[in-house]
């Protein structure tokens, strides 16, 4: 049987990730992209204590769009905030720290 190294509990049992979601400082916003298109933004999310692509995979399902996993952060195709934030409270983050910004639209080139 092989035991957890952080909290010293069988691996069947461990609450490491659970303890590491809850103390998460999670950011949502969007940014627009190439030819307008929306994408939304997770960030926050620390790599060594939660798996961001299962992460990642778990929210493109729930959110029906497509996605990926770069440089620490979640982006996801189109306008997600809301949803995003419902997702991530089910799956045992908390609602509190879970900050969503309204839209950025930093790199939109005027013409």
């Amino acid at each position: 049987m092989k035991v957890c190294e952080i909290c010293g509990l069988p691996e069947e049992l461990c609450v490491c990730e659970e303890i590491a979601r809850e103390i998460q400082k999670v950011k949502v916003y969007t940014v627009r992209r190439r030819f307008g298109k929306l994408m939304t933004i997770v960030e926050g999310i620390d790599e060594h204590d939660i798996d961001i692509r299962e992460l990642t995979k778990e929210l493109k399902a729930k959110c029906a769009c497509g996605g990926t996993a770069k440089k620490g952060q979640i982006e996801l195709q189109g306008d997600h905030k809301r949803r995003v934030k419902e997702v991530l409270a089910e799956l045992g983050f908390s609602s509190d720290t879970i900050e969503i910004r309204d839209r950025d639209d930093r790199g939109r080139k005027r013409r």
